[in-house]
């Protein structure tokens, strides 16, 4: 039999090297390289007498032409917790690999016990746990208020009897919970090493397409925010979920960052209560809070996450700063992009903030990445700096350029039907992004502007 070599895996990239170095050279990271034990490979039958055991329902691989599979459509089912089923991309797809992050008691199990709950009877699941006993497990799902007749589970942390169990019980849904704690005997490492997460998510990777078994996979995240572990685990998996909520707050949001069935950055919303995470159908009405009234640096903007329109509302405060170098802070933006967008508005809207500390913030925790941010940011900038409040009822959204020109952003239309279905009477948008063949959708009066200059005209 041959010997099993060492090498050494990158935490971060998952680049491999066969000693150990300081840096990685794929990546740049330091200190990020450790052992990982290479199996010598096992030769499949018929060309040396040793063979791999699958599982029931594995295919014998074969070379198709594609053009017999590409009408195949993949086969979902509805979980029936709407929000998450927006997330997936439309339902659960059959032997998907689904990676769940997000920080310590934010939600992760809770939300995937009522995953098995909502599929009952539909859709045979077992949930996995490492780091609880069953005795816990079924106390929350009393505690919910679940059905826990139809629910399965099982306390282990080692793959092979994970899988063996897996194999006798035939569950159309396995939860593993968490990744972190599952290891395999093939491999000396301790637990949520890099070799046995890496391995144990192959195995139940392989498990999942060969059976056709939908897996969650529980990560728990670094102090940094990403995925513990090596980062060839969210190659591995078929989608990405991190679970994201504001210290102190009760909603929760659900963002998908990778999803080979449905669209990047969807995002669903959560309200954790007494009997667990209850979706939010209509996320606007949280991100906008209930002034009576206009106020002084407040605007808000039409935000698009993944195939859903929102209202969010942006807040700033521009004060006068007694140090050498004012402040720059941005809450759900990017903060080199403020810095920018505030010399934009001082060279082409004549405001001059550079003897001011300014602070951006995104109500309700929520991250804003695309640019459509830009003209609202300002907007809200402008009116804390002149404390004089923007129109009441006004929505805007628009990129703003270097030279002070503001570009269209896409899905134009969409948001703009989602700003009058809330209510509002005035936006200013784009020109590019302004209907050609009226300036009103509703009650929603749109004004189509050009340059920033323009727009800052408009709010008087």
């Amino acid at each position: 039999m041959a010997k099993a070599k060492t090498a050494y895996v990158c935490s971060d990239c998952g680049a491999e090297y066969p000693k150990w170095q300081g840096q990685c050279e794929a990546c740049g990271a330091w200190n990020t390289l450790s052992a990982f034990v290479v199996q010598p490979a096992v030769k499949a039958a018929g060309a040396g007498g040793g063979r791999e055991i699958g599982y029931a329902g594995a295919e014998a691989s074969m070379v198709q032409p594609l053009a017999s599979v590409a009408g195949e459509v993949e086969r979902r089912h509805l979980i029936r917790i709407g929000e998450l089923d927006r997330v997936l991309g439309g339902g659960l797809v059959e032997g998907s690999v689904v990676l769940v992050g997000g920080d310590p008691g934010i939600g992760k199990s809770t939300l995937l016990l009522q995953t098995l709950a909502a599929l009952g009877d539909r859709l045979a699941g077992l949930y996995v746990s490492g780091e609880e006993s069953l005795a816990q497990i079924a106390a929350r799902g009393h505690r919910l208020g679940l059905e826990l007749a139809p629910l399965k589970a099982l306390a282990e942390t080692c793959v092979e009897r994970i899988l063996e169990h897996a194999v006798a019980e035939k569950p159309r849904v396995l939860v593993i919970d968490s990744i972190q704690t599952i290891w395999t005997e093939t491999l000396p490492a301790a637990p949520g090493s890099v070799s046995q997460v890496r391995e144990s998510a192959a195995r139940l990777v392989r498990f999942a397409k060969q059976t056709g078994t939908s897996v969650f996979l529980v990560g728990h995240v670094t102090k940094e925010g990403g995925i513990a572990g090596p980062r060839v685990l969210e190659h591995m998996v078929d989608a990405v979920l991190y679970f994201e909520g504001e210290v102190g707050s009760r909603f929760r949001v659900l963002r998908a960052f990778k999803n080979r069935f449905g669209a990047v950055n969807e995002l669903g919303v959560f309200a954790m209560g007494d009997k667990g995470l209850r979706e939010v159908p209509n996320p606007s009405s949280i991100f906008l809070t209930g002034h009576q009234g206009a106020t002084p640096g407040s605007a808000v903007m039409v935000t698009r996450e993944g195939t859903r329109p929102l209202l969010v509302e942006v807040q700033a405060l521009v004060d006068q700063s007694n140090l050498g170098n004012p402040r720059r802070v941005a809450l759900g933006l990017e903060q080199n992009r403020l810095a920018m967008l505030l010399a934009v508005l001082h060279r082409h809207g004549g405001a001059a903030v550079f003897d001011q500390d300014v602070f951006v913030n995104v109500v309700g925790g929520i991250r804003v990445q695309e640019t459509a941010a830009d003209l609202p940011v300002l907007l809200a900038v402008l009116s804390s700096f002149r404390d004089r409040a923007l129109p009441e009822k006004t929505v805007a959204f628009g990129e703003v350029g270097l030279s002070g020109e503001v570009r269209p952003v896409p899905n134009g239309e969409e948001r703009l039907k989602e700003a009058a279905h809330h209510g509002f009477r005035r936006a200013i948008v784009p020109m590019a992004n302004a209907p050609k063949k009226s300036q009103r959708i509703g009650e929603l009066e749109i004004l189509g502007v050009e340059r920033l200059r323009e727009a800052i005209d408009a709010c008087g």
